[in-house]
C-alpha cells in the first residue's frame, strides 16, 4: 500500500502538502518544522508535554509505553504517511507513551495550535483525524479481544493478514510488504515470543504461503493465509 493509501482514499485533501508544503514548493505554512531523528533517537517520552503533533515523511517510528515493572510494551509501529502524537489535540497533556525513532526517520512537525488553525482552513484534515482515533480505538480493542480469546499462532497469522491489508502492495496475485518487521517486534505487537513467531513464520514458509527476509515479507496467496485461522 502506497503512502496516499494509508492516508484512507483523501481525494479532495493532499494532506502531505499540508503538513510539510516545503516539500511541493509551496511557502505559506514554511514555519512547520521539519526535523530528522536519528535511528534509536527518542521523538519523546512519556511525562512530557504534549503540545506537537507529529508527521511522518520518511523512515519508521515505534509508539509505545513501560508497565509498573518497567516492561517495555509495543503499540504501533508506524510509517510514512502516518500521523502521531494526535491525543494533544483531545486535550492529552502529558505524554502516556513513547515514540522511538527506529531508522533514520524524518518528520514535519505541527503545534497544537497550528494544527487547530489548519483544521480550520482545510475542512478535511477533520475527517483524516477522526479515522487515525476511530482506527487505533478500533485496532487496540481487536489486539484486547485477541489476546483474550485466540491463541499466539492465531494471533500471529491475523497480524500478517492485517498487516498485508493495511500496509501491503499487491504484485499480481501476491502481496508485497516492505520493511518488514524483525520477529522479535512481532512478538511486541501480538503479546507472543520471539521464538513462536519464528516457528509460525517457518511454518507458513514450508507450506509455500510467504516469503521474507529482513527487508520485505511475501504472502503467496492471501486466501490461504486466511484459511490458517479460519480452520482452527
Amino acid at each position: 500500500m502506497s503512502a496516499n493509501q494509508s492516508l484512507w482514499y483523501l481525494e479532495n485533501i493532499d494532506v502531505t502538502g499540508i503538513f510539510c508544503p516545503k516539500k511541493i514548493g509551496r511557502g505559506d505554512l514554511d514555519n512547520h518544522a521539519q526535523k530528522l531523528f536519528k535511528k534509536g533517537e527518542y521523538i519523546y517520552l512519556p511525562d512530557e508535554h504534549a503540545d506537537k503533533i507529529f508527521f511522518v515523511t520518511n523512515g519508521r517510528v515505534k509508539i509505545g509505553t513501560y508497565s509498573d515493572a518497567g516492561k517495555e510494551i509495543t503499540k504501533s509501529i508506524l510509517n510514512a504517511g502516518e500521523v502521531f502524537g494526535e491525543l494533544s489535540l483531545i486535550g492529552e497533556r502529558k505524554r502516556r507513551d513513547f515514540a522511538f525513532a527506529m531508522e533514520d526517520t524524518s518528520t514535519c512537525i505541527l503545534s497544537v495550535a497550528e494544527m487547530n488553525s489548519l483544521m480550520r482552513g482545510y475542512s478535511g484534515l477533520n475527517l483524516f483525524l477522526m479515522k487515525i482515533l476511530g482506527s487505533r480505538v478500533l485496532e487496540m480493542e481487536q489486539r484486547l479481544e485477541s489476546l483474550v480469546f485466540k491463541d499466539s499462532r492465531t494471533r500471529i497469522v491475523e497480524f500478517l493478514r492485517d498487516l498485508a491489508d493495511k500496509k501491503g502492495q499487491r504484485v499480481g496475485y501476491e502481496m508485497l510488504v516492505r520493511k518488514f518487521m524483525t520477529h522479535q517486534e512481532i512478538a511486541n505487537l501480538t503479546a507472543t515470543s520471539r521464538q513462536t513467531v519464528t516457528t509460525v513464520l517457518n511454518e507458513l514458509r514450508n507450506k509455500n504461503i510467504i516469503t521474507f527476509n529482513r527487508r520485505r515479507l511475501l504472502i503467496r496467496d492471501m486466501d490461504l493465509l486466511a484459511k490458517e485461522f479460519e480452520l482452527r
